[in-house]
C-alpha cells in the first residue's frame, strides 16, 4: 500500500533536531559526533534492517584514523572482528596460474585492520546509544517529508502490515512522521530516498553519471591451519576477460575464517554475463580452491558499490538535507576502501550541523575537505579501465606516479547504457569450469544470506513499463535481469494466460537489497523501493 492509499488518519509525529537515515558507518559517525558536540541535541537514526549491521556488507579493510578521532581508545575495546593487517599480496590470475605483482601504494595496508563492517556498525551503534542517540532498527523510511516551502523536513516511516493488494492486514501499523530541522541521508549506494532527491533537486546536473560495481562476499570456515590471520590478498584477471573491470579479495581472519569477495564493474557490455557465476568460477581457481576445500561456507551476500568518484560526485546538499558516505559516492576505488571516507564525511556533516544548524553550505565544505581531495587525486584511475585492463593498468601507473596532478579528468558513463544488444555482441570463451564448491546456485546463496520478506506485502521491485520485458528486452537483450541479479529474483516463466508466451516473474522474497537491477536494467524501468521495515538479508559478520 502506498502512503497515499493509507487510511485517512493523522500520523503520529516524533520531533528531532536531526534525523539520520541509515545506520551505516557514515550515519552512525554523524549521529555520535553530533551528541559529542552537543549532548542536548535530539538525534535519531532510522535503519530499515531488522538489526543494526544486518544489511551491511563490505570487504572490509579500514584505515583507523577516523575511528581514533571518533572513539578515542577504541583499540582497547575493538569491534568483535578486528584483525591487524600483517601482509599484502596482489596476483594476476590465469585460468590455472597466478603471477605475483607489486602491491600498488593505494593497496598497502600496513597499520590498517580487517573487520566485519556489519559487526563494526553494531559496535558503533552501541557507542551512539550510550551517547544518547535514539537508534531505531526495523523501520524503513519510505518517503521524504517536505515542508510547505519545499524543503526536506524529515521522513515518513513506511506502513507495516499491508497485503499485496494494498489492503491493511490484522497486523497493520501506520508509519509515523519524523520531523527534523536537518535530515541526513546515509542510505549507502543507490539509496531509495537519495535517488529520488538527487533527481528531484537535480543534484547531479553538473557531474558525470554515477557508475557502479556489484560486489559479492562469502565468509568461510576453512580447515585448521589454512588461514593466515592478517593476510590481505587481492587478484585481477581470470575469470574476467580484459574488457570487464574487476577483481577479488581474500582477507584472512582469526578463528580459521576467511572473507572472500568478488567485484566487477556494472559497465560490462556482455548481455549474457552472470556476475554470480564469475564469482563461483573464481573460487575454483587452484589458489582459492586449495584454500576452501575441506571448509564450509558460513554466510554470503551481495551489494552494489559506487565507483564514480570525484567526477560523479553530485551536489551533497539541498534545502533541509545532506548526503554523506556512499549515498554521496565517496568510495575510493583504487584503495578499495570507503569506510574511512564514510566516517569522515559523517563527522564533517555533524560539525557543519553543529555550527550552522542547517544543511546549507555543506557541499562547499565537503569539497574543500580531505575527503574530496582524496577522490580528486585518484579520479582518473577507475575510468582509465574503460578501454580494457591493460590500458587501465598503464593509466593507473601514470596517475599514481603523478599523484593525479595531470590537467585532465576522464569521464564516466552510465552503466546501463553500456550493455550491448545480443545481435551486436560476440562473447569471448571464458574457459569456465565445472563447479563443486558451495553454494551450488543463486538460490542456495540466498539461503546463506538469511534473507526474509513477508511475501504478502506489496512488491518492492516496481516494473514501470512491464510490456518492455516481454517484447523489446526479450528480443534485444534476452532479459539480462535474469542473469545480473545475484539472488534469482527475476525469472521468465510460461504465461498461463497466453499459451506459448512468457512473462516476467519477480521472486521478491529472494531480494538481498543489492540494487543491481535498479542500476543495470538497460531500459531503466526497474525501480527499487524499500519494502516493509525489518525485511531483507540478515547478514552475520559480513
Amino acid at each position: 500500500m502506498s502512503q497515499s492509499e493509507a487510511p485517512e488518519t493523522e500520523r503520529d509525529v516524533m520531533e528531532y533536531d536531526v534525523v539520520v537515515v541509515g545506520a551505516g558507518p557514515a550515519g552512525l559517525a554523524c549521529a555520535l559526533r553530533l551528541k559529542q558536540l552537543d549532548a542536548d541535541l535530539m538525534v535519531a537514526v532510522i535503519e530499515k534492517a531488522s538489526e543494526i549491521g544486518a544489511h551491511i556488507l563490505s570487504g572490509a579493510v579500514i584505515e583507523p584514523q577516523p575511528l581514533d578521532e571518533l572513539v578515542p581508545g577504541w583499540r582497547e575495546a575493538p569491534p568483535p572482528i578486528c584483525v591487524p593487517v600483517e601482509e599484502d599480496e596482489l596476483f594476476y590470475l590465469g585460468k590455472d596460474s597466478r603471477r605475483k605483482l607489486p602491491t600498488p601504494p593505494q593497496q598497502k595496508n600496513h597499520g590498517n585492520f580487517i573487520v566485519s563492517l556489519g559487526a563494526t556498525c553494531k559496535w558503533l551503534a552501541d557507542h551512539a546509544e550510550a551517547a544518547g542517540v535514539d537508534v531505531f532498527p526495523g523501520f524503513a523510511a519510505s518517503e521524504v517529508r517536505l515542508t510547505e516551502s519545499g524543503a526536506v523536513g524529515g521522513v515518513i516511516i513506511g506502513d507495516m502490515g499491508v497485503d499485496k493488494s494494498g489492503a491493511p492486514k490484522d497486523s497493520y501499523v501506520q508509519g509515523i512522521e519524523i520531523h527534523a530541522k536537518v535530515t541526513v541521508l546515509s542510505e549507502g549506494c543507490r539509496g531509495h530516498l537519495s535517488k529520488q532527491l538527487i533527481r528531484q533537486f537535480e543534484l547531479d546536473q553538473d557531474c558525470d553519471p554515477q557508475t557502479y560495481g556489484i560486489g559479492m562476499k562469502e565468509l568461510w570456515k576453512v580447515a585448521p591451519g589454512k588461514a593466515r590471520p592478517g593476510l590481505v590478498q587481492h587478484t585481477l584477471g581470470w575469470p574476467l576477460d580484459s574488457a570487464i573491470y574487476g577483481g577479488s579479495f581474500i582477507y584472512h581472519l582469526d578463528g580459521d575464517r576467511v572473507a572472500l569477495g568478488f567485484v566487477c564493474g556494472l559497465d560490462y557490455a556482455d548481455p549474457d554475463f552472470v556476475p554470480f557465476e564469475a564469482f563461483q568460477q573464481l573460487k575454483h581457481h587452484p589458489m582459492l580452491r586449495d584454500l576452501l576445500e575441506g571448509g564450509e561456507i558460513i554466510s554470503s551476500g551481495a551489494r552494489a558499490l559506487v565507483e564514480g568518484g570525484f567526477q560523479s560526485l553530485p551536489k551533497v546538499e539541498l534545502p533541509g538535507a545532506m548526503l554523506i558516505g556512499d549515498a554521496a559516492g565517496l568510495l575510493n576505488v583504487p584503495k578499495i576502501k570507503g569506510t574511512h571516507q564514510a566516517l569522515r564525511s559523517g563527522m564533517l556533516a555533524a560539525e557543519h550541523i553543529h555550527e550552522k544548524a542547517a544543511a546549507e553550505g555543506f557541499d562547499a565544505r565537503l569539497r574543500a575537505s580531505p575527503v574530496v581531495a582524496e577522490l580528486k587525486k585518484v579520479r582518473n584511475i577507475r575510468p582509465g579501465f574503460n578501454k580494457g585492463l591493460w590500458r587501465g593498468l598503464i593509466t593507473a601507473a601514470i596517475e599514481t606516479v603523478t599523484g593525479g596532478a595531470l590537467p585532465r579528468t576522464l569521464s564516466n558513463h552510465a552503466d546501463h547504457a553500456e550493455l550491448a544488444r545480443r545481435a551486436d555482441f560476440q562473447a569471448p570463451d571464458r574457459g569456465w569450469v565445472d563447479r563443486s564448491l558451495p553454494p551450488r546456485d543463486r538460490l542456495a546463496s540466498v539461503y546463506f544470506a538469511a534473507t526474509e520478506h513477508d511475501e504478502d506485502q506489496p512488491v518492492h521491485l516496481q516494473i514501470l513499463e512491464p510490456e518492455i520485458c516481454t517484447t523489446r528486452c526479450t528480443e534485444e537483450y534476452g532479459n539480462p535481469c535474469t542473469r545480473f541479479c545475484p539472488a534469482h529474483v527475476y525469472e521468465m516463466v510460461e504465461d498461463e494466460a497466453n499459451e506459448g508466451a512468457q512473462r516476467l516473474q519477480i521472486n521478491s522474497a529472494n531480494c538481498v537489497h543489492c540494487k543491481t537491477c535498479d542500476i543495470k536494467d538497460p531500459y531503466q524501468v526497474i525501480n527499487w523501493v524499500t519494502p516493509e521495515g525489518g525485511a531483507g538479508p540478515n547478514y552475520q559478520n559480513l
